[in-house]
């Protein structure tokens, strides 16, 4: 299980973007976790961190992730 995993970023993106890599990984058999500040989303603000999402997979998952983003 993810939670169980040690977890490190990929990438940030914004919402719409980061939810896009998620369901790619996802169809590819990678558990993705999305990390953001609430407020960034509840706001719509993307400045000084706000907005950014960071994408967070498996560490052992982190190259074949990476390949599969890059295809």
């Amino acid at each position: 299980m993810i939670e169980d995993e040690e977890l490190v970023t990929l990438c940030t993106a914004v919402q719409g973007e980061a939810q896009i890599i998620k369901g790619r990984l996802e169809s590819e058999g990678i558990p993705v976790h999305l990390s953001y500040e609430s407020a960034g989303l509840l706001f719509g603000a993307t400045v000084n961190g706000l907005g950014e999402v960071r994408v967070l997979v498996p560490k052992h998952l982190l190259e074949e992730a990476r390949e599969i983003l890059e295809s």
